[in-house]
Parts: structure tokens; C-alpha cells; sequence
């Protein structure tokens, strides 16, 4: 008979504290969330379509952005027209731009795995909305 594994002695181990996050100036809040309505009106006028007679897919009805913690979403609102959908809505989030301080962003999109992957390091807030307009990465 084998016998079991030997466990190894509790110890303690040095665990440093975590990086305090910059907090947000609130005139670049208002900067950003401005630009992004600009940026919103022109994807809306992309996105958002009237879907056809009788159609029962997802579709989204809706964009829009908000603020949690140091993060800065994009988000769509999708209506769930089929018989067999659990609620008529759903959101989801679909880019994401993160503050790391000196009005610099690191951008994010959603992988369809439901994990943030961020491809853009460090950008200025008008080269974050330049991507998330142009990338294919940050499309809804």
C-alpha cells in the first residue's frame, strides 16, 4: 500500500501590500465621459437598426457608457425577441478603460470567454476613443 504524500510544515511568507490605484481627477471624468457621448452617437448610428418583421435573434436597442471604480465601460443593451428568451434584455460590457494615472489609459475589450483582455497600454484618452471607434477588437 502506497503510502500518502508528507505535507509540507505551515510557514509564514512575506505578502506585500497591493499598488494603491490613482484616483480619478474629476475634470478628466468629465472630459472622458463628453468625448465618449460624441463617440457613442456616431456607433449608435452604426449599430443600432431597426430589426425586420418577425425577426428573433438578439439585437441591441441600446449604447451607453458608465464609470465603476477606476474603470471607464462601454456597454451595449441587447433585446432577447424569442419565445424561448429568459428576460426581453440583457447588457453586457464591451470595452474597457482603465485610469493608471497622468490622464493615461490602458484599454481592454471583452473576450467572448468573459475575461478582459487588455491590448493597449498607456494611451491618451483621445487615442483610446480613436481605437474603440476603428479596432474591430471593441466593437459591440
Amino acid at each position: 500500500m502506497a503510502k500518502p504524500p508528507k505535507k509540507h510544515p505551515k510557514m509564514w511568507i512575506y505578502s506585500p501590500p497591493k499598488p494603491v490605484k490613482p484616483k480619478i481627477p474629476l475634470d478628466l471624468k468629465a472630459e472622458v465621459t463628453g468625448k465618449a457621448e460624441e463617440l457613442l452617437n456616431e456607433l449608435k448610428k452604426q449599430h443600432i437598426k431597426k430589426p425586420p418583421k418577425g425577426y428573433k435573434w438578439n439585437y441591441i436597442v441600446d449604447l451607453y457608457t458608465k464609470w465603476f471604480r477606476g474603470y471607464f465601460y462601454f456597454c451595449a443593451k441587447y433585446a432577447c425577441p424569442g419565445p424561448n428568451a429568459i428576460s426581453p434584455f440583457f447588457e453586457t460590457r464591451f470595452a474597457r478603460m482603465e485610469y493608471v494615472g497622468g490622464k493615461r489609459f490602458n484599454l481592454s475589450f471583452m473576450r467572448h470567454t468573459g475575461e478582459w483582455i487588455e491590448l493597449k497600454q498607456w494611451l491618451t484618452v483621445e487615442k483610446c476613443l480613436e481605437a474603440v471607434k476603428s479596432d474591430g477588437f471593441y466593437n459591440p
